[in-house]
């Protein structure tokens, strides 16, 4: 069964915001997660708060949805597919995001 949402890695992510390209970013992480570092300008709506903060999210805005290592995030985002939302995975988290930036990959 094929997924209803794209994917795409840290590095990937951060190469689009290197261009400058308005990328818009949801982090479902829980809040002392957020706290220990977040991507600039990302959202923060923990994965059990999502059904609670739909209208927080634009449903035609493509939004690249992050967690720690990227099982929350693709369970949020088989979740908001699943609405109708135009989301997209980011495998890895912020696990991977972390030693990207570190080495300036």
């Amino acid at each position: 069964m094929s997924k209803a949402y794209k994917e795409q890695l840290p590095r990937e992510v951060l190469d689009r915001l290197k261009r400058n390209e308005k990328v818009y970013i949801l982090d479902v992480r829980e809040p002392e997660e957020w706290e220990s570092g977040h991507i600039p300008g990302a959202k923060h709506i923990p994965l059990g708060q999502i059904n609670r903060a739909l209208n927080e999210i634009d449903q035609k805005q493509e939004t690249v949805v992050v967690c720690r290592s990227g099982n929350r995030s693709g369970k949020a985002c088989e979740y908001l597919s699943g609405l109708g939302y135009n989301v997209v995975n980011m495998p890895g988290g912020m696990t991977e995001w972390a030693g990207d930036m570190e080495y300036g990959k």
